[in-house]
């Protein structure tokens, strides 16, 4: 999922001696209470699980709904609303059996047709959902979401209330993590009528059937709160009675703030990062994730010449971004997709797809390619933005870039541009940027995950970049060779060799974040990949 520069990174904040001396909390929270105060650096987006995409939206979808499988430490699969699968010996037919106690928070009772209208109500291109693609292989997704086939003959249909039945077209090795992940989860067909346009732009146009409900949310707040969910199925295993969320965009409001025990849980800049260490409280959160740039080929015909991309690529100094503005144990990107996601015959797969090349830093080789790529241009300049969130920390990136690129090729004119989350989202999608400051987090334990972003009709490749040896290599992976755990692992480490060598994006780190923890706070599972953050079984000791 798309990640928020904010929501990660949090803000650089100058600490003073007498801040940081001042390691002890003050009790934000009592046990009888079970009230949780969480910092959150960015607004919450929407709550339509049909067209999410960023990690804020997805973590409160994970915890105020819920599928046929929840995702517990480690990715572990546990019960959702499915009480029993059955799998067809060709692994094409999948039959879940829904349990009967779930309902949604307006008292409808959730249902197998729950998830029939969900489904097809994201394939449909109707939605434009930047999601819909996870959904190939079910039968007939594609064709439906290419316009051949009408979104009724998904591969998916109710027999009776509580019984699901899924057909696939070929076998997906990763279907059931997908089914923890929220994109896949049901909707009240009778709620998202009723409210139309307004349905997830606000806590009211919503119904909930997971551990909590959200309220105080009205599209924009910079404070909200998950109340526990009375309606919820296994509502027992809730101790949290609420968790308050504010936004902080600032670190050094928000350690304050954790200080003075008005919040639990806080991200550090990479300043506090470096001085928390060590300290009662101080966690290392690490994430499936990567910060890239992206070029935007369509915006900007100049970047679909090779050398300027790697040019702009190899004047970064990757190890001191991540030691000087960042701080915070991220590290310096091998690829693209991330180190510990996924392993084949005891081997990492971002080891083997390692190609150094556009990742290492090398500017007498940069300056050669860019004279060469301004020549083959005509151009004796070249003048563009670099677009990230407007956190103090983004802004610190930002400029980091900035200078890297104006400092060493000669003709370079880079404008730092930051604007808010949702914002830099929306020109993203849109192709309103010159190059951008992305981030995708995996939505589950599998390198497709990343690679398929990157095919050239892919919604998220907001930069446009296209390679047709690529995309073989992502259609082989998904189709022929599915099968053959050997083949499509060997497809997918040739398809990232093929983007890094071409230099399709700029990856720059492999992300991880320094938080202070409450160490009254319990029971609280992340997950590095998928929707991170699960709190059904929270609690404060």
């Amino acid at each position: 999922m798309k990640l928020s520069k904010i929501v990660k990174l949090g803000a650089v904040a100058a600490l003073s001696a007498t801040f940081l001396v001042a390691c002890g909390q003050k009790s934000s929270s009592s046990s009888s209470q079970q009230v949780l105060n969480w910092d959150e650096t960015a607004e919450l987006p929407t709550m339509d699980l049909s067209t999410a995409t960023d990690v804020v939206s997805f973590d409160t979808l994970n915890n105020t709904m819920e599928g046929l499988y929840r995702l517990g430490k480690d990715s572990k699969l546990e019960p959702g609303l499915a009480t029993k699968t059955e799998v067809s010996k060709d692994g094409l037919t999948y039959t879940f059996t829904l349990r009967k106690d779930s309902k949604w928070s307006n008292g409808d009772k959730v249902t197998a047709n729950d998830f029939v209208y969900s489904w097809q109500r994201t394939v449909d291109p109707k939605t434009a959902s930047q999601y819909a693609y996870l959904f190939s292989g079910i039968k007939n997704a594609d064709d439906i979401m290419n316009g051949k086939a009408d979104v009724s003959t998904l591969g998916v249909k109710a027999d009776g209330d509580y019984k699901l039945v899924v057909t696939l077209d070929k076998k997906i090795p990763y279907f059931k993590l997908l089914m923890g992940f929220p994109t896949f989860f049901p909707q009240d067909k009778a709620v998202v009528e009723k409210y139309g346009s307004k349905y997830g732009t606000q806590s009211k146009y919503m119904v909930y059937n997971g551990p909590f409900k959200l309220t105080g949310w009205t599209g924009s707040d910079l404070n909200w709160t998950l109340a526990k969910n009375n309606d919820y199925w296994d509502k027992k295993d809730v101790k949290l009675a609420k968790i308050n969320f504010s936004v902080n965009k600032s670190n050094t409001t928000s350690y304050n703030l954790y200080q003075s025990g008005k919040l639990d849980a806080t991200p550090l800049s990479s300043q506090q990062a470096k001085q928390l260490k060590g300290k009662e409280g101080y966690t290392i959160r690490r994430a499936a994730s990567t910060f890239y740039l992206q070029f935007n080929q369509d915006k900007d015909p100049y970047f679909k010449n090779a050398k300027i991309r790697e040019a702009i690529s190899l004047v970064i100094n990757r190890k001191q971004f991540v030691d000087k503005v960042l701080g915070d144990g991220s590290t310096v990107a091998k690829g693209l997709v991330s180190p510990g996601l996924a392993t084949y015959n005891g081997k990492d797969f971002s080891d083997q797809a390692y190609t150094g090349g556009a990742v290492s830093y090398n500017v007498a080789k940069a300056k050669k390619l860019w004279a060469e790529g301004l020549k083959e241009l005509g151009v004796s300049e070249l003048s563009f933005s670099v677009m990230s969130d407007d956190s103090d920390k983004a802004k610190q990136s930002t400029e980091f870039l900035q200078s890297a690129i104006e400092s060493n090729l000669k003709g370079a004119k880079v404008t730092a541009t930051n604007v808010p989350f949702k914002t830099r989202l929306a020109r993203s999608e849109s192709g309103d940027f010159d190059i951008v400051l992305s981030a995708w987090g995996a939505d589950f334990s599998d390198p497709i995950s990343f690679l398929e972003l990157f095919t050239s009709d892919n919604p998220q490749n907001d930069g446009a970049w296209k390679n047709a040896e690529f995309d073989k290599l992502i259609e082989a992976a998904g189709n022929e060779d599915a099968g053959n755990t050997g083949k499509r692992w060997n497809d997918m480490v040739d398809a990232e060799k093929i983007l890094m060598n071409d230099v399709g994006i700029s990856p720059i780190y492999h992300q991880a974040t320094a938080w202070m923890v409450n160490p009254k706070v319990k029971g609280i599972v992340y997950n590095s990949a998928g929707a991170n953050y699960n709190f059904k079984e929270a609690y404060i000791k």
